[in-house]
């Protein structure tokens, strides 16, 4: 797979790093908000990840078109971040566990998707995945089935996004992957030596760790680099901030 090429990259008055990535048509532009939250700008389109931190930390947004939301836990389904933003035009993806969480008739709408199904929204094609902890177990933080990882495909590119999970067969078996966002935090998902093993398998064209704070601090995203860097050098590694107030 061909190495994408960043245009530029400049500093938002909030000081958020955002990345202008090319596509066949328009180019999408990423923008790093906290945790395992992202926007994405794709034409006249704006997609919100797990909006989480508050409804502050979207002031110099645009309203979002699309929110995509990954599992029930607080840092991806954040009620209180969601209620404190305009989302009365916006549609919601999210799979059933958190679908019925939501309020009603507050949303334009909501549209569920469980692990393996796809929808055209908005003319940007949604792909649920699975996202999980190994081993499968009943007591699991993250069980097969009830979350979310995502494939968007934005202008002819697909962009991965982790949720919560492992380096599960399902994540190492992808293909044709362009940008991918991928979780490394224990104890909660997996760790950077996981991670980097999991993304040496797929191949993305270019891979952010993000999601990447958990029981002792913030992951070694540099380590994280370096073995994808030694293993699979074709990958390119964008190490952004994740946590602006570290």
């Amino acid at each position: 797979m061909k190495k994408l090429t960043i245009l530029f990259l400049f500093f938002t008055s909030i000081g958020f790093a955002q990345d202008i990535i090319p596509t066949e048509k328009n180019p999408v532009k990423v923008t790093p908000i906290l945790h395992g939250t992202v926007v994405l700008e794709y034409e006249n389109l704006t997609i919100y990840v797990d909006p989480y931190g508050g409804a502050e930390r979207f002031s110099n947004q645009k309203k979002a078109d699309i929110v995509l939301i990954t599992d029930i836990h607080g840092d991806h389904h954040n009620q209180e971040t969601l209620d404190g933003l305009d989302l009365s035009q916006t549609i919601i993806i999210a799979p059933s566990a958190v679908a019925e969480k939501l309020p009603t008739n507050t949303y334009k709408s909501v549209e569920v998707l469980g692990n393996g199904e796809s929808k055209s929204i908005l003319g940007v094609g949604i792909s649920a995945i699975p996202m999980y902890n190994l081993p499968e177990t009943s007591d699991s933080r993250h069980p097969k089935g009830r979350g979310n990882g995502y494939i968007l495909n934005l202008g002819g590119k697909n962009f991965y996004l982790s949720g919560d999970t492992e380096d599960i067969p399902e994540m190492r078996s992808l293909n044709n992957i362009d940008v991918a966002f991928v979780c490394m935090n224990l104890p909660y998902t997996m760790d950077v030596e996981q991670a980097a093993s999991a993304v040496s398998a797929f191949k993305p064209g270019i891979v952010y760790p993000y999601h990447y704070r958990g029981g002792n601090g913030l992951s070694d995203v540099e380590k994280f680099k370096t073995l994808v860097s030694g293993s699979t050098p074709e990958v390119e590694v964008r190490l952004r901030n994740w946590y602006p107030e570290n």
